[in-house]
């Protein structure tokens, strides 16, 4: 696929979820994260099956740098059970993570949310970031995160062939079985590959 270099994605403005707790969402990151209502939406019914869609409030919080969270209440449905069957590792990996200026704000806002009476992880770091874990009112995962390194050029050409091996190896379904030693070969064949080909252009110099 190649890049229409005209159009450039700039952040992301919001992420939303769906909440049955409209009113411990608003105390919880109104109030005890103390983030500015920025916008709200109300509206009956939505596109062409209106008469299907149930009427809502879609209302979003400012989480700095332009960015916001969002919350859509469907006003008299009741919670989906799909929601509520991850577990484990698999509802962890869903989850929303916001930046603190450094590891010391990352402490002080670890004590803010457990005076609200928030269960918080301790600050744990994992490669270049420090961060505490938490549950919103509906159950959702929340982090808190801040980088204690600038990302790298050599971060990003790392990352680049990590991706490019992960498609090579499980590409969409891993009918194959692959596992992460594959993958880990796979990578190294992609660098093995690179550095061929810089040494013959040095030698064709």
């Amino acid at each position: 696929m190649i890049a229409d270099e005209r159009l450039v994605l700039r952040g992301v403005h919001h992420t939303a979820f769906p909440t049955w707790k409209p009113k411990s969402t608003v105390e919880f990151y109104r109030d005890a994260l103390g983030l500015p209502v920025r916008h709200a939406i109300t509206a009956k019914g939505w596109g062409r099956k209106s008469e299907q869609h149930p009427d809502f409030l879609h209302f979003f919080f400012d989480t700095g740098d332009e960015n916001m969270l969002a919350f859509f209440y469907y006003i008299g449905t009741k919670p989906h059970p799909a929601l509520a069957e991850l577990r484990g590792y698999l509802a962890l990996s869903r989850h929303t993570a916001w930046a603190v200026k450094d590891v010391a704000e990352l402490r002080r806002w670890r004590d803010r949310i457990k005076a609200a009476g928030v269960r918080v992880s301790e600050a744990i770091e994992h490669e270049i970031l420090h961060s505490i874990y938490f549950r919103d009112p509906n159950g959702y995962d929340m982090e808190l995160t801040t980088q204690i390194r600038p990302l790298e050029p050599r971060d990003t050409r790392d990352a680049e062939l990590s991706v490019q091996a992960m498609v090579d190896v499980f590409g969409d379904d891993n009918v194959d079985g692959a596992t992460i030693h594959d993958f880990w070969q796979r990578k190294g064949e992609i660098v093995a590959g690179r550095l061929r080909s810089t040494l013959d252009t040095g030698a064709a110099r």
